[in-house]
């Protein structure tokens, strides 16, 4: 059984000892003292890396108020966008008429709504979303209902199209994040996936990867946190991706124990060093738990993980190869060890080291801090409050062993003061930004899981942007705080696919447009005045209307020199060079679209 340590001088002076010999440390152990401001943040408030970032980089960014940025005065203006829109823009890939009608349908006051919609969303079994079946059968796919065992069987020992599940699952995110109605649950498989990222492009990984996606993380996002840590920890996916496959008492790696704790619970904002582990304080949440961890935190918890391994027809009988999780005993460091203030005992049963620690960081108040922090950032804003921090972890760590515990969590979040009156301190992503246009421009196109031209096109052009789903290679998984997304290569490569889309054509399907601007035009605007077609679409994109000076550019633009209000625009699309207001007319709706689709009232949620 694991025990806290005791405060007996001769029982840490006999640990240090065989902490110092498991580890190579000759002589006496010295550590390095824990520094003083190290002691001090146990009592002090955590820096949030939203703030070190915004002192770093004073960069104009296309935000709102309350991004905690240096911006452009002009980005100050933004319209406050209706609480539908607000609410939809932060739990779905993007408001929609369709969407906002429903949402407002839901209960007689806003916060009736609110709640209605989160809870009607945090049950996503009992939301029909069997039309996406529909679509990925048209799209051809094939690998998203196979076993781990059948992934392993066609993609990795038959090895003739071994990316087809990586390339599969990043493509259904676009169609899941565009048409899927459990909306929330979409997001949340993003954050998730993000957070215990595992890039697409890893050979080991890929031909399994549908698997990782689907019962792994899909289908514990609602659930609970220290179920997913061990699910995660298990899959054939991660165990290849950092390395815990290869991680044996003759040869330790330290991979996945380092970001198991870096990423996936402390933060690094928690990581105090190579320090001596009874030095460290105590959390002031809770003084049964260290307030961070140290290197030979690290170094104990890879020796936890050692055994850990996958059925690939090596180091083991060369039958066993389905791809399967296995612990092989003869491969795993039975000795003592010490990880968070906690003993394990030698020779404990199979996985029990493993899983005592998996318990102790699931339990810990500095790992509920992070998660929610993380949680917060998502759907908030890029400075999280610290007293919805506080309060959130209070829930988060109350409900460790609850099966709901994320579900409850947040739900706390979502209903809260800072989530209802937020707006404007998030910028959405390149990937956010397509999905979302997509949405409310009414899209029908159904991305292709094989080779064809338009597929292969949008997801060149999606990579380009910086944001493609789960390819993002290092460990940390993709930013999600404004300020890494100003830059101008990223805001012009989202920029140019926006514009891309509003002309682009489904090849597949007749030529038909990936976004049916002109079709849409002419079915809900009666009379195609300037004013009329702005104010038509930046309702239906935007979900309202944006400030008087920013509309009206808009209307100038569209107009040329015709009269806005009188001025009934031409449906056709010729030359007519000798006067403007009749001169591609089509291409010019289209462009008003991209336009809007550009605006930091779209840009930002």
């Amino acid at each position: 059984m694991p025990r806290p340590l005791s405060k007996s001088r001769n029982i840490r002076k006999i640990m240090l000892q065989m902490i110092s010999r498991r580890h190579g440390i000759v002589g006496s152990p010295h550590f390095q003292p824990l520094p003083q401001a190290t002691v001090e943040s146990a009592t002090a408030p955590q820096v949030d890396i939203a703030q070190e970032s915004a002192a770093v980089s004073r960069r104009p960014v296309m935000a709102g108020p309350g991004t905690g940025l240096i911006s452009q005065p002009d980005l100050l203006t933004l319209q406050r966008a209706p609480f539908a829109v607000r609410v939809l823009s932060h739990l779905t890939a993007g408001a929609t008429a369709a969407s906002i009608a429903e949402f407002n349908a839901l209960g007689a006051d806003d916060s009736a709504r609110l709640t209605a919609f989160v809870d009607q969303q945090l049950n996503p079994g009992a939301i029909d979303d069997s039309a996406l079946d529909t679509r990925f059968a048209a799209g051809g796919y094939t690998t998203l209902n196979k076993s781990l065992t059948q992934l392993w069987a066609d993609h990795r020992i038959v090895t003739t199209d071994s990316s087809a599940p990586a390339r599969e699952t990043q493509r259904a995110a676009l169609i899941r994040a565009v048409f899927s109605r459990r909306q929330l649950q979409e997001v949340m498989v993003d954050f998730w996936q993000n957070h215990f990222n595992v890039a697409i492009a890893n050979g080991n990984a890929a031909p399994v990867y549908v698997h990782y996606n689907r019962d792994v993380i899909r289908a514990n996002v609602f659930g609970n946190f220290r179920t997913m840590l061990e699910a995660v920890g298990q899959s054939t996916a991660m165990l290849y991706y950092l390395n815990n496959s290869s991680n044996s008492r003759s040869g330790p790696n330290e991979n996945y124990a380092r970001e198991l704790l870096e990423l996936h619970t402390f933060g690094a904002e928690n990581y105090l060093g190579f320090v001596n582990p009874f030095q460290v304080p105590p959390a002031p949440e809770d003084p049964a738990y260290p307030i961070g961890y140290t290197d030979l935190d690290v170094y104990d918890t890879a020796s936890a993980f050692t055994g850990w391994r996958v059925k690939d027809g090596r180091n083991g009988p060369s039958t066993e190869n389905d791809g399967t999780f296995v612990y092989r005993q003869p491969m795993h460091d039975a000795g003592p060890k010490l990880v968070l203030g906690m003993y394990l005992n030698p020779e404990q049963p199979a996985l029990k080291d493993g899983r005592d620690i998996y318990d102790r960081l699931a339990s810990h108040p500095r790992v509920a801090k992070f998660i929610c922090k993380k949680i917060i950032r998502r759907f908030v804003s890029d400075r999280p409050d610290p007293s919805l921090i506080d309060s959130a972890a209070a829930v988060f760590r109350a409900n460790w062993q609850n099966p709901d515990q994320l579900r409850i969590t947040l739900r706390h979040i979502l209903l809260s003061n800072a989530f209802i009156h937020g707006w404007g301190q998030k910028n959405r992503r390149p990937f956010e930004l397509i999905a979302a246009a997509m949405r409310a421009c009414g899209s029908d196109w159904n991305i292709k899981a094989v080779s064809e031209t338009r597929s292969n096109d949008f997801m060149g052009r999606l990579a380009a942007t910086g944001h493609a789903p789960y390819d993002w290679a290092a460990p940390n998984g993709y930013p999600d705080v404004g300020v890494t997304w100003s830059g101008s290569n990223n805001v012009v490569t989202t920029w140019r696919m926006l514009s891309w889309l509003t002309e682009a054509l489904d090849t597949d399907v007749a030529l038909t447009p990936m976004l049916p601007i002109i079709a849409q035009t002419r079915t809900d605007v009666a009379s195609w005045t300037a004013n009329n077609l702005v104010d038509y679409w930046c309702r239906r994109i935007l979900g309202y209307l944006p400030v008087a000076s920013r509309r009206q550019l808009l209307v100038a633009f569209l107009a040329q020199n015709g009269d806005p209000a009188t001025y009934v625009i031409t449906d056709t699309d010729t030359s007519a060079t000798t006067d403007l207001k009749r001169h591609y007319n089509h291409q010019r709706i289209r462009s008003l679209v991209s336009m809007i689709l550009m605006s930091p009232e779209f840009m930002s949620r």
